[in-house]
């Protein structure tokens, strides 16, 4: 009885206020804060195939297997500031588009099922009992622009998750000192030279020995979390763990240039 209800008041839904699936056009037949469809969202699934023991990186080649796992060449060159990133998929097609949708067009609710993700995403790491969450932060500018800072938004959603947890968010202690041109079309030097001195510690006590979880929405080259693990170290902190939602991978590297080319970056 109760299916059939809910089936017949949510056709009655898609004939009195019809509207459309902001990822795929199709008429939405279901009542929903969030305007997508169900099709779509069980199309976002988790990033696949090998991928690197430390960064997260998709790897192509069985010849980058060691002792320890799957380790990509730059990792192998340079030990990152972190100690391991995770992301829940690739940052392509659905789910790239649900992140456009909430970054970019203020559409709240998916924040809540990007946090869900992420929820997933952070179960993957072995974290202390003790951490502090902190999220990416946006310079001021930008921030005041978009109305929000996407990473801070998607940590608040995941800790309402988390009930009966009890997880520090810190929203004040990384800061963005100032404002950086567009990471699109640079080179790996140059992307960390373009971010050297961009983020700063504003009271370094605080992270003296803490272990911390920086999340982020999206992770393309780890220049930007990189960056943030090395000044959050340099300030005392004893490890950095990264979660994001999404990862840019090598297959969909010049869809990323083009989209980040055309929202200027973060």
């Amino acid at each position: 009885m109760k299916s059939a209800v809910k089936a017949a008041t949510s056709s009655l839904f898609s004939v009195l206020f019809p509207s459309d699936c902001r990822i795929c056009q199709l008429p939405l037949a279901n009542i929903s804060l969030l305007p997508v469809c169900e099709s779509c969202l069980e199309k976002i699934t988790p990033i696949d195939g090998m991928l690197c023991r430390i960064c997260g990186e998709k790897l192509f080649s069985n010849y980058l297997q060691d002792e320890g796992g799957p380790l990509c060449g730059l990792c192998r060159h340079v030990q990152p500031e972190f100690q391991r990133a995770v992301s829940y998929g690739a940052y392509d097609g659905e789910l790239r588009e649900l992140i456009h949708l909430f970054k970019y067009n203020s559409v709240k609710p998916a924040g809540r099922v990007l946090a869900r993700l992420l929820a997933q995403t952070i179960a993957q790491l072995t974290l202390p009992d003790n951490f502090v969450l902190i999220p990416v932060p946006l310079w001021s500018g930008k921030r005041k622009t978009r109305g929000f800072n996407q990473a801070e938004a998607i940590a608040r959603a995941y800790l309402r998750l988390q009930s009966g947890k009890s997880i520090q968010l810190d929203t004040a202690t990384l800061v963005r000192t100032r404002e950086t041109a567009s990471q699109t079309g640079l080179t790996r030097k140059q992307r960390r030279a373009n971010l050297r001195g961009a983020f700063a510690v504003a009271a370094p006590e605080r992270m003296r020995d803490c272990s911390v979880l920086l999340i982020d929405d999206v992770m393309t080259t780890g220049t930007t979390v990189n960056e943030c693990a090395r000044v959050l170290r340099r300030a005392g902190a004893k490890e950095v763990f990264v979660a994001t939602v999404a990862r840019a991978t090598k297959e969909v590297g010049s869809a990323i240039a083009m989209v980040a080319g055309a929202h200027g970056g973060n």
